[in-house]
């Protein structure tokens, strides 16, 4: 399932998948945001579904609310999130190796899972970072699942959302690669300059722990 090996896709059948940071929004703020975009389902890739400063996503509990409202809940967090309970996940420094968590069984069994989902009915990932550049979801998640036929469209607080090409575009600009940011979206050299893009910022906003725990694993 690796996205290096995966064909070009037909971009006349790609399936939508949402994606969410939840923040410090209050939760009919964050359910607004939800029935706005029609999710239907709700799978939250947190690798741990609890938060002492927002306790309203917090588990048990969010699931419930949800449900009220017409919205079901699929917790993924221990196949898709992005802080790993494998050491194999971890480099030698103690940052999460996005690379080589996607080769893992659990991370290809939480993306089949996706798939199937996906195919279903209307879907959104959930994490807590608002800004789809900050998190694993796009990071860790997206690059895998755009060469599957899966096109990302991030929900962002206060402003319309964001597709994924505007998102990588953000991601070339940020990171010194303006100069690709607008080639075309299946470009051998946007592909190219856009891996580097995806690894440097995951330097920046990966989950990283200290190497010394890391090692010791």
């Amino acid at each position: 399932m690796s996205s290096h090996s995966s064909p070009e896709v037909d971009t006349r059948n790609l399936k939508t998948l949402l994606t969410v940071g939840h923040s410090n929004l209050d939760f009919p703020g964050f359910l607004k945001l939800l029935k706005e975009a029609g999710v239907e389902l709700l799978v939250d890739v947190r690798s741990s579904p609890h938060s002492s400063r927002f306790p309203q996503f917090s588990q048990p509990g969010l699931d419930a609310l949800l449900e009220t409202d017409g919205i079901s809940y699929l917790f993924l967090g221990e196949e898709l999130g992005g802080r790993p309970d494998d050491p194999d996940a971890y480099r030698a420094d103690g940052l999460v190796d996005y690379r080589a968590r996607r080769k893992s069984y659990a991370f290809r069994a939480g993306i089949e899972r996706l798939l199937k989902e996906v195919e279903r009915r209307s879907a959104a990932l959930m994490c807590a970072e608002e800004d789809p550049l900050e998190c694993h979801r796009f990071l860790m998640i997206c690059p895998e699942i755009v060469p599957l036929g899966i096109q990302p469209v991030h929900i962002r607080k206060g402003t319309k959302p964001e597709t994924q090409e505007a998102a990588e575009n953000r991601l070339l600009s940020s990171n010194g690669f303006d100069a690709v940011s607008h080639d075309s979206l299946f470009s051998a050299a946007r592909a190219e300059v856009l891996e580097e893009a995806y690894s440097l910022q995951a330097e920046k906003a990966a989950f990283r722990v200290d190497p010394h725990t890391a090692n010791r694993w």
